[in-house]
Order: C-alpha cells, then sequence, then structure tokens
C-alpha cells in the first residue's frame, strides 16, 4: 500500500490521536475524510470534514457513501467513562462496548466493501495496551478493547481475499485529552501516528508502539496475576 495516492478516512479526526493521524495523511499525499460527530471542529488545512456518528449505525452508512473513494480506514474514535465492571453505570459500560466494539465493527462492515471495490486497501484498528492488560479501574475501556482486538484478528483474515489489510496498534498512554488528568508517562500523539502509518506500510499485522505495551505482550503467556 502507498499513502501518496491513498484515500483515508478518520474517525475521531478533529482532535487528539486522530488529528495527528489526520496531518501527518495529508503531509504524506493522501487525501483525507477527517470524521467527527461536529464536523465543524475540524481544523487540519486540507482535511475534508465528515459527519460520522460511529454509534449511530444510519450516520455510518451515510458517511460511506459520501467518501466513496475511500482506500483506507482508520478506526480511531473512542470514549473512556473510567467505569469499573463491578460498580460502574451499567450505561457507561454498555457505551464503551457500544463505541469501541460495535462501533468499529460497524465502520469496518460499511466501508469494506468500498476499500475493495476501489482497489483494496488497509484499516487500521486503534486497540491500546489495554488490550492485553486488564486492571480494575480500567475494567470497562479494557473489556471493550479486548473486544475490538478479538473482532481484528477475526476481520483479517475474513478481509484478506477482499484485498484489505487490516492491522492493529496498541500503545500505552498518549498525550491527548483523554489522558489529560493521569499523572504517568506518556508518549505524543504525533509519534503514535507515524508508527501506525509506518506500520501500515510495511503490512504489519500488530503494531507495537512503546515500551510498556511490548513489556507486556511479552509477558501474555505468564499468569495473569
Amino acid at each position: 500500500m502507498r499513502l501518496d495516492n491513498a484515500v483515508a478516512v478518520v474517525t475521531g479526526g478533529n482532535r487528539g490521536l486522530g488529528r495527528a493521524f489526520v496531518t501527518q495523511l495529508i503531509e504524506r499525499g493522501a487525501k483525507v475524510y477527517a470524521a467527527a460527530r461536529d464536523p465543524e471542529k475540524v481544523d487540519v488545512p486540507g482535511a475534508v470534514p465528515l459527519r460520522l456518528d460511529i454509534t449511530d449505525p444510519a450516520s455510518v452508512e451515510q458517511a460511506a457513501k459520501v467518501a466513496a473513494d475511500a482506500t483506507f480506514l482508520i478506526n480511531n474514535a473512542g470514549i473512556s467513562t473510567g467505569s469499573s465492571l463491578l460498580t460502574g453505570d451499567l450505561a457507561n459500560i454498555r457505551l464503551e462496548m457500544e463505541t469501541h466494539f460495535f462501533g468499529t465493527l460497524s465502520a469496518v462492515r460499511a466501508f469494506a466493501p468500498v476499500i475493495e471495490s476501489n482497489g483494496g486497501g488497509a484499516i487500521l484498528n486503534i486497540c491500546s495496551v489495554l488490550s492485553w492488560v486488564h486492571l480494575p479501574r480500567t475494567g470497562a475501556y479494557s473489556a471493550a478493547k479486548a473486544a475490538e482486538w478479538a473482532m481484528t484478528n477475526a476481520l483479517r483474515g475474513e478481509l484478506a481475499s477482499q484485498g484489505v489489510q487490516v492491522s492493529s496498534l496498541h500503545v500505552g498512554y498518549i498525550d491527548t485529552d483523554m489522558a489529560a488528568h493521569l499523572d504517568v508517562e506518556k508518549v505524543t500523539a504525533e509519534s503514535v501516528a507515524t508508527a501506525g502509518l509506518d506500520g501500515v506500510l510495511a503490512g504489519t499485522t500488530e503494531i507495537v508502539v512503546d515500551e510498556v505495551t511490548r513489556n507486556v505482550k511479552a509477558n501474555l503467556a505468564n499468569p495473569a496475576a
């Protein structure tokens, strides 16, 4: 896959990591639809604002009709409610799953046929280190991201014959609004976007960005405790 002739759709493309992806894709020569629930908030020069709420199936279908030339989908849109699985509001826990699992799946189901019809391309799902390590304080988010990772793996095999490469990206805390309240080590959104795009170009199926995430993946065979 090349980026200088790609047509990318980036969900959650108006801020944070999504905005970094939009910016770098344009710098690398791609046409970019910056998808957001409020497209008027898209402020990257050269980006095409696209209205898209991944939790609304009608919105997803309409976006796929508008971006009918897409060859690359980055499923970046996300939410973190900070809900405990045991004591958190079930509505928030469902929202995490609706966003990260069902919302991402809805976008893939809508855009995969578009990408195939345009000669093939790629899908990148932003899955997080919390796909692999599950802590009480991030129970709802971790469960949703683990489900997204499993879904990504299943879709990879299903879409390979259609000329659609499917990758997941795993990273720890990123210096964005979502993690602004946390006093922890963070990586920049720009470095994550660079690693993600380079990984897709290299055909990497699981793109692991930082040392923390590499250590977590290396220890997956150890006891869960």
